[in-house]
């Protein structure tokens, strides 16, 4: 609980915030208890995009067969850690840069998650409601 003291047109009310829970308070104002609506501004919730990757240098020697469930291509890579909301895609789609991929929850706010290549989905490596790490594979692109 917190208390406060506001003065409004020269008139002191002490204040103690019981609860604050989503939009709505339980305070006690100069002893007498309300529940009060709290709005909050809204967000601007701007579109996250993982940062390309740099193209691994050319070895002349042919390279080794993928490991099993690994597929030649581009990874998409989550930017922050968080838990996957919404998946807009499925093995087979066709997506051009910037096309919405997912919708991820991070430090607690939506954020969708685009394209940053043109191609087709080869792999899905996460699912709804999965918790990922800083730069976990969320899908390839190929």
């Amino acid at each position: 609980m917190k208390k406060f003291k506001f003065t409004i047109s020269g008139k002191q009310y002490e204040v103690e915030v019981q609860s604050f829970e989503n939009d709505k308070a339980q305070v006690v104002v100069n002893g007498t208890q309300y529940e009060v609506d709290v709005e909050r501004e809204k967000e601007e919730v701007k579109p996250v995009v993982a940062a390309p990757r740099p193209a691994a240098p050319k070895a002349e020697a042919p390279k080794a067969a993928p490991a099993a469930g690994d597929a030649n291509g581009f990874k998409a890579l989550a930017p922050l850690p968080g838990t996957i909301m919404q998946i807009f895609v499925n093995v087979g789609d066709q997506v051009k840069r910037g096309d919405k991929i997912l919708m991820y929850e991070a430090m607690k706010m939506e954020n969708n998650f685009l394209a940053e290549v043109d191609g087709e989905i080869k792999d899905i490596k996460v699912r709804v409601g999965d918790n990922v790490l800083q730069g976990a594979v969320l899908v390839v692109i190929g």
